[in-house]
């Protein structure tokens, strides 16, 4: 090989590793990046802070009149159904990755990360990050109003974290998921109509809002092994709240066999880490070779 030969591929070696970069210190730059786009757009901000507020005071009251005339029923149902909500809400912003990947596909915005200098994997690695702080921020605002219309936590502090972490971590496993989608469908109408089609059922055939062993027998099943209803029961396991709307004369340990009426349901923390594992798995090769796909157009 000639020297103009052997010292272009070494140039060309040499921007391939610059280009490489460090997923972990690129991914945090990306984060660092969709953090200030949410600062900058008071919109999103809103969203983010009045949505989880309107959330609670909602299914408080409103469903919470549906579950007795008196102030104790009432009160009864909001500590059951703060682990619902809580579940549903950080389902619903694991969809934001599918849709702002989406726009920043169509906006062109990843052809531009593509000429950067950085590791090929850091635009999913922070967009997956970012919602995970955004779901923070969301758990902490809904915390908060729940605190006020009458929620209590009965288990501890340290139970409380367990089942703050079990929810995020399967809310950043869907966020995978749902970057494939937003990769592969180009289009954030698409991704958030698509969105809702799938998670409305998904969060209303379980154990959310209402229990699901008073529902017919097929939707019970479905809810029994639906891991949106065991992220729920873990939740109200460890915060407590389990025992919330037990009847006059119900025992603890007659609402443990009602409610845990399949394995899922016995083992909840064990079944929605499982669950969390496998959508990784799948999902994140998938997703990051979805985004090496796009870019190379």
């Amino acid at each position: 090989m000639t020297a103009v030969g052997t010292a272009t591929t070494e140039a060309d070696a040499q921007r391939d590793e610059v280009r490489d970069g460090s997923l972990i210190g690129d991914g945090l730059t990306i984060a660092k990046r969709n953090l200030i786009k949410i600062r900058r757009v008071p919109d999103l901000l809103i969203f983010t802070t009045l949505q989880p507020i309107m959330f609670v005071l909602l299914f408080g009251y409103v469903f919470g009149a549906l579950a007795g005339a008196s102030g104790s029923a009432q009160a009864g149902y909001r500590e059951f159904m703060m682990a619902g909500i809580f579940t549903q809400t950080i389902i619903f912003g694991a969809t934001i990755t599918g849709y702002m990947m989406a726009e920043d596909m169509q906006k062109g915005v990843i052809d531009r990360f593509r000429t950067l200098p950085m590791h090929p994997s850091a635009v999913l690695l922070g967009r997956t990050l970012t919602d995970v702080i955004n779901n923070v921020v969301v758990l902490v605002v809904m915390s908060v109003t729940g605190l006020v219309i009458g929620w209590r936590l009965h288990n501890g502090a340290l139970h409380a974290l367990w089942a703050y972490l079990l929810m995020l971590l399967f809310a950043y496993a869907l966020s995978w998921v749902f970057a494939y989608v937003g990769l592969r469908v180009r289009s954030p109408e698409v991704v958030n109509n698509a969105s809702f089609m799938i998670i409305f059922p998904v969060t209303f055939i379980a154990n959310t809002f209402v229990p699901s062993q008073n529902m017919p027998t097929v939707l019970k099943q479905i809810a029994g092994w639906n891991p949106v209803s065991t992220i729920t029961q873990s939740a109200r396991e460890n915060f407590g709240n389990l025992y919330a709307l037990r009847a006059p004369g119900q025992t603890h340990a007659d609402v443990d066999k009602q409610t845990a009426y399949t394995w899922a349901l016995q083992h909840p923390d064990l079944y929605t880490l499982i669950w969390t594992v496998v959508l990784l798995a799948i999902f994140l090769p998938f997703a990051t070779a979805a985004y090496k796909k796009a870019v190379a157009k």
